[in-house]
């Protein structure tokens, strides 16, 4: 008799860019999908090739007030702390994945330096094609990842390349504000 295939959950939920998708087993987030204008979309790209699946309102309640704070502009750390499932992909694109969760919320880096990061330097253009197959965009934070002259390379996630610049913008914008709130608090204290 074969495994009994996991039972896997799934919300959508609305943020002020759109509708974002999670899909998850009790073992943890297996996928994700950025913020898109239609619902029924966002739900039939997030759950295409998933069988077994079922609504759950209240699936990953916290981590779902964490991603539309994040999508209203404030600063969420989506690190460790999010279990996450990475099964069926290759040692090399786990081992990637797993490295691209290290890069911090403003930052950037490149697919070299990502490469490196994950003990394979030279792997660049392999690292670029990971990071295209990424399952679970924001929380391993693939729209951080850039061409080592600085542009901003490629995203496949749904909203392409204008999404990822309007993510990194807020991203930017965040810690600026923060910088500045903060120099203001201390002045005057």
């Amino acid at each position: 008799m074969g495994k009994m295939p996991k039972a896997i959950k799934y919300l959508i939920f609305k943020t002020k860019w759109g509708y974002f998708g999670l899909a998850s087993t009790e073992n943890g987030v297996l996928r994700t999908h950025l913020p898109g204008p239609d619902p029924e979309k966002v739900k039939s790209r997030l759950l295409k090739d998933l069988q077994a699946v079922r609504y759950e309102r209240t699936l990953f309640k916290t981590l779902a007030e964490q991603i539309t704070a994040y999508f209203d502009g404030t600063y969420v750390d989506f690190h460790k702390d999010i279990p996450i499932v990475l099964d069926g992909l290759s040692g090399f694109a786990r081992g990637v994945l797993t490295a691209c969760r290290d890069i911090r919320f403003g930052q950037t880096v490149s697919y070299a330096d990502l490469a490196k990061m994950a003990g394979r330097g030279g792997a660049a253009r392999a690292v670029g094609g990971v990071m295209a197959n990424n399952p679970l965009p924001l929380i391993i934070p693939c729209h951080r990842v850039t061409y080592a002259n600085g542009t901003i390379g490629g995203f496949s996630a749904a909203g392409g390349v204008k999404l990822k610049k309007r993510m990194l913008k807020l991203e930017r914008q965040v810690l600026i504000e923060s910088r500045h709130k903060n120099q203001s608090n201390a002045q005057v204290g």
